[in-house]
């Protein structure tokens, strides 16, 4: 599918600032006063940022509000629900760490739990896609959680936990892209299925169905080199995973330090999810010769 920038920093953003925010809701970093300001700025600002940009990929973005209308049936529209929830429980946790000193456990918790089902929701809008097999995985939303949690540790400075978490992110990024190499074939989906023409025998694309392009053809059809692919895989991990650690591991602790961290892991986190994008392939490509 073709990789639109606001999408991307949406959901990499988006992802690291949820997964900050459970960070502080759990009490596992507690800063007060000043600190507690920049720091719960900082999560603030990722979510916020990431939440604002997927409203660019909109056709009409002045109408983004009516997709809080859509809860029971859809998953964005979850998404939605849960981030405002759980910017609002987690403002008086981030008030009273700055002007009373101390988080209040109370929402704390809570505001933990919604920060990871909003990334959970987020997961959901691709992988409860049936037409997009290679999205249509257990490892879509493995890898979102894997993401924020990963994130969130490393700019929360807890070292042993990030370095963890960055192996596990490692795995679950190579599982993924082995996994969703065969998702297609495994789906069984062909050019006979696509036209419903399999009973006659083998079918294939004898001219385009228009001269021009449309709207299915520039946002479900994006075809990238495995060249360029490979390349763009082995720097996801070593950039969202391997170096992150290394730094973590042998530099010595300090902002800086978690900086440089955070920002190999962003730039690891870009590749990967725009691959995750211009790698998926959905059915509607059958119809164009897209395979």
């Amino acid at each position: 599918m073709h990789p639109a920038p606001s999408v991307i920093v949406f959901t990499v953003l988006s992802g690291l600032g949820f997964g900050f925010l459970a960070y502080l809701g759990l009490g596992l970093i507690a800063p007060t006063g000043l600190n507690a300001f920049l720091i719960y700025g900082l999560a603030y600002g990722f979510a916020v940022i990431g939440l604002a940009a997927s409203t660019f990929h909109l056709g009409n973005p002045q109408r983004a509000w009516r997709a809080f209308t859509q809860w029971r049936t859809s998953w964005l529209s979850r998404e939605g629900w849960t981030s405002v929830i759980t910017l609002l429980v987690m403002a008086p946790v981030a008030l009273m760490a700055i002007f009373v000193g101390f988080p209040s456990a109370t929402l704390g918790y809570p505001g933990a739990a919604m920060a990871l089902i909003t990334v959970f929701c987020t997961s959901m809008i691709y992988a409860q896609l049936k037409t997009v097999p290679r999205w249509n995985h257990w490892t879509t939303p493995a890898l979102f959680m894997a993401f924020a949690l990963t994130g969130g540790a490393i700019l929360s400075g807890m070292t042993d936990l990030a370095v963890a978490l960055c192996v596990i992110l490692a795995v679950l990024l190579v599982v993924g892209y082995a996994l969703g190499d065969g998702r297609f074939v495994q789906r069984g989906s062909t050019m006979e299925t696509a036209t419903g023409l399999g009973r006659i025998g083998k079918v294939r694309l004898f001219e385009p169905p228009h001269t021009g392009t449309n709207y299915l053809m520039r946002e479900m059809i994006h075809l990238v080199g495995r060249k360029h692919a490979a390349r763009l895989r082995v720097i996801s991990i070593l950039f969202a995973a391997v170096l992150p650690a290394l730094a973590l591991l042998v530099l010595p602790a300090s902002i800086a330090t978690i900086g440089f961290a955070v920002a190999l892991h962003l730039i690891g986190a870009f590749a990967a999810r725009w691959l995750f994008f211009a790698e998926a392939e959905h059915v509607v490509g059958l119809y164009y010769g897209a395979r």
